[in-house]
């Protein structure tokens, strides 16, 4: 996320078109903090005017928080969806924010950015289905006399870090006060604090994390044996983005050609090529990985990241 290009668009058209201009422009990553924020802002903006209203102030977290009971999941089941942009406190979100931007750069290193939106909804999905499950099968929660919930990007973030542990454990990252160190070991802490703090509170956020992480373990161990079990999704996507993406008009000239202009059947054409080596390049990168790919493969696959 480039900061220096944020400030220069506040000083051009205002900081409202400067964010937007920003958030068009950059990459998975970009739009993914960008919803997280603006679902936090939005949310204590909601529970501020209830406060003031001396009205329940949270009734809006218990609608996209993940609750673990089935009745009550059954009639808000956004919430296994909901709940991975969701957060309430502002530390909270600051530490998830920065973890995700650090280690969601790593991931698109090695699986390009395409899969960044995939594997942070399924690992956020297999959180869900972890702290479901814990909740309703272990005796130990069965006392509770306060219906917990759970929210925040972490289970997501968390299939993000192992997913890039598993593809490249001994990648080196240069962390404050300690050094470089490799992602295995940081892998190992992640898991292990995960275990321990479980008594100790928010039990429910630690077990999805552990969700995220199995997720992320096993995106990863399948891809390097040439299975991407993300690949339906990112179908899904595809389809998506080519409803909505604008399509050119009919007999419209455009620059590139002998004679400086193209027509709409040239254009077409050109297109549907690139398409085509860039899902060339995508398949290659889930069969043997991104160091597979050469520089004129790698460049593609950056420019159609920036479009």
């Amino acid at each position: 996320m480039n900061f220096n290009n944020i400030n220069n668009q506040y000083s051009d058209s205002g900081i409202w078109d400067g964010i937007k201009n920003s958030y068009k422009s950059g990459s998975i990553l970009t739009k993914i903090i960008y919803i997280n924020i603006a679902v936090f802002v939005l949310v204590n903006l909601i529970n501020l005017v209830f406060v003031l209203g001396n009205s329940q102030s949270d009734f809006i977290i218990d609608y996209l928080a993940v609750p673990y009971r089935y009745n009550i999941l059954l009639s808000r089941p956004w919430t296994v969806l909901s709940y991975m942009f969701l957060h309430q406190d502002f530390f909270h979100i600051l530490s998830n924010i920065i973890i995700l931007y650090m280690f969601g750069k790593i991931f698109m290193q090695f699986f390009g950015s395409n899969k960044l939106l995939s594997i942070y909804l399924l690992g956020g999905i297999m959180g869900a289905v972890f702290y479901i499950l814990a909740y309703n099968y272990f005796p130990v929660f069965h006392n509770n006399s306060i219906d917990p919930r759970t929210l925040g990007a972490s289970a997501s973030i968390t299939a993000i870090i192992m997913a890039s542990i598993i593809y490249s454990p001994n990648y080196q990252l240069k962390l404050l006060f300690i050094g470089l160190v490799r992602l295995k070991y940081i892998g190992l802490v992640v898991i292990l604090l995960d275990l321990i703090l479980i008594p100790k509170g928010n039990a429910g956020g630690h077990i999805a994390h552990l969700g995220g992480a199995f997720m992320g373990f096993l995106f990863a161990f399948q891809l390097k044996r040439g299975l991407d079990i993300s690949a339906w999704l990112d179908k899904i996507f595809l389809s998506i983005a080519s409803v909505f993406k604008a399509k050119p008009k009919f007999n419209v000239s455009r620059g590139g050609a002998k004679n400086g202009r193209i027509n709409d059947y040239e254009y077409n054409k050109q297109k549907r090529k690139n398409t085509e080596e860039l899902n060339k390049i995508l398949e290659k990168i889930s069969k043997s990985g991104y160091d597979s790919l050469n520089a004129e493969e790698k460049e593609i696959l950056f420019k159609s990241s920036k479009k």
